[in-house]
């Protein structure tokens, strides 16, 4: 097992976003996995419900640059990935860093900016460096993107393109808080907003020793097994135009090791990735028309899967 200190890390940005977010434990506790597995996370719901500030919260909670970036039409890729200038002094072209060279990147509105913008990020989650004019520049190690975005029937936004959808570990959604929390969120923020004052927790040099640890979680053979057949079920299911590819797979095994860390222990249990499996997949599938226009959702199916998948027997794990 592993020793409590570092697992109090985790549960100590937990309590310090819960500091400014109110009655959403549960998201919290999913955001704060994703930053120990080095996953990007998107978030997706109506406006005013606090996107922007469960994405700051989190990104403060950890000791790092934190660069935020409010995606508009007119945002250029060059804002993100930064740009080559001439510099008539030394005769030489310089580096000028754009918005992606923070630890904690955020991306308000991800899905109003334009495909060409939201392309210019896919190098960076995936590869951790951007490339301009030919020269690669490395992002640092902390390196997430916490991205927002409202629900992509909203007037004047832009689907993400599948590829970038696929380059998010997790996709959350908030929800509007029940009358009780939403009567304390109003004590809470009126005569200041706590975000504002909101202190880290951990370094960003315990930070990577956790994500270190979550890599070496111990899985099962059998559980490599369970997530293919999930992955694969979604491939083959009737209603699903393009299933989750074998990177879904992969997310999902790291959530998984993610949770198992979380809850203090150093294997994963097939309950760690049957809970994680609808926040990693879920956003990776498209329906076929037919099944939107009988109102099925990408949970739907996701769930429906897990229903019918067998659960393997796993061994006795008191020797790990």
């Amino acid at each position: 097992m592993f020793g409590g200190g570092t697992v109090r890390s985790v549960q100590k940005i937990v309590e310090n976003i819960e500091r400014v977010i109110v009655g959403k434990t549960e998201v919290i506790e999913l955001l704060s996995i994703a930053l120990i597995c080095r996953g990007h996370v998107l978030i997706e719901d109506v406006p005013g419900v606090g996107k922007t500030t469960l994405a700051g919260a989190l990104a403060k909670s950890v000791s790092g640059r934190l660069k935020r970036i409010q995606f508009t039409p007119d945002v250029l890729p060059s804002d993100l990935t930064g740009f080559s200038m001439y510099n008539q002094k030394t005769g030489e072209f310089e580096y000028k860093a754009g918005t992606l060279s923070g630890e904690f990147i955020l991306a308000d509105e991800i899905n109003r900016t334009s495909p060409k913008t939201q392309a210019s990020l896919l190098e960076a989650m995936e590869e951790r460096q951007v490339t301009v004019d030919g020269v690669t520049y490395k992002m640092p190690k902390t390196f997430m993107v916490l991205a927002t975005q409202n629900p992509v029937d909203y007037l004047g936004t832009f689907p993400l393109p599948e590829a970038q959808m696929d380059r998010f570990l997790m996709k959350v959604s908030i929800g509007y808080p029940s009358v009780r929390d939403e009567e304390r969120m109003l004590a809470k923020y009126k005569a200041d907003n706590p975000l504002h004052t909101l202190q880290p927790v951990i370094s960003s040099e315990e930070l990577l020793q956790i994500q270190e640890q979550v890599s070496k979680i111990y899985v099962e053979e059998s559980l490599y097994s369970l997530i293919v057949e999930i992955v694969r079920q979604t491939r083959v299911h009737k209603d699903v135009l393009l299933g989750v590819s074998p990177r879904g797979a992969l997310s999902l095994l790291h959530a998984a090791q993610g949770l198992a860390f979380f809850n203090g222990r150093d294997y994963i249990l097939p309950d760690d990735i049957i809970k994680m499996a609808p926040y990693v997949l879920s956003h990776r599938i498209q329906l076929k028309h037919e099944a939107k226009l009988r109102n099925k959702a990408n949970e739907d199916i996701i769930h429906y899967i897990l229903e019918e998948i067998r659960l393997p027997k796993v061994k006795a794990y008191a020797e790990k």
